[in-house]
């Protein structure tokens, strides 16, 4: 089976939004982070992932960065416990800047595999905020059973969606993914799963960056 690579491009609002699963358009320019800035983990917590174990990477042209983190997977049927089948993980970071500049997510690159039975289905959700901020970015993916192979899917968030920073403060950006599988009308007996690569899973971001006022 071919391996899925959507992208969804992500539009911005309150909290509850799902983004639309659609080809990318307008998709933003990923412009070097200014001299002088960095960043680095604060915290990574959740039911999917081990407390304190992320790391970051900076890309070589830093447009973006990498974080690895260890995660679990997901699993429903052959009497999984129901806790099983839905698991998230929250990265916080703080990136550190000129004050004269600020920044957005422009987009994410995720990988996994996943192994599902005929009727069952599995979701991929990533939710996008700074702290403090009452606007986000939510984009889902699904997938569905008969399903074994790798999967890939692409966040695009469009120019004019982007959620920069507020100039001037200090807000940690915030990343939640949350892995779930769902046996659906698939045989109780047969198990179902979706995880991240494997017990040591890593995202790309992309960032947008642009002069305060």
């Amino acid at each position: 089976m071919m391996n899925s690579k959507p992208a969804a491009t992500v539009l911005a609002g309150t909290l509850g939004l799902t983004a639309l699963t659609a080809a990318p358009t307008s998709a933003a320019p990923a412009p070097a982070m200014p001299e002088g800035a960095s960043i680095e983990v604060v915290s990574v917590n959740g039911s999917g992932c081990a407390k304190g174990s992320g790391t970051v990477v900076m890309s070589e042209d830093r447009t973006g960065f990498t974080v690895n983190y260890s995660r679990d997977l997901v699993y429903a049927g052959n009497e999984a416990p129901v806790t099983a089948s839905r698991k998230n993980c929250q990265i916080s970071l703080l990136v550190k800047a000129p004050h004269d500049y600020t920044y957005a997510i422009s987009g994410a690159d995720y990988r996994g595999f996943a192994g599902l039975e005929r009727g069952a289905g599995g979701l991929l959700r990533t939710r996008y905020y700074f702290q403090g901020q009452r606007d986000d970015l939510k984009a889902d993916h699904a997938l569905q059973g008969p399903y074994f192979d790798g999967w890939q899917f692409t966040d695009v968030i469009s120019i004019p969606h982007l959620a920069y920073k507020t100039c001037g403060e200090d807000r940690a950006l915030n990343i939640n993914t949350e892995l779930r599988v769902d046996p659906g009308t698939s045989d109780g007996d047969k198990m179902s799963f979706v995880s991240m690569e494997s017990t040591s899973s890593s995202a790309r971001y992309d960032f947008a960056w642009k002069r305060c006022p």
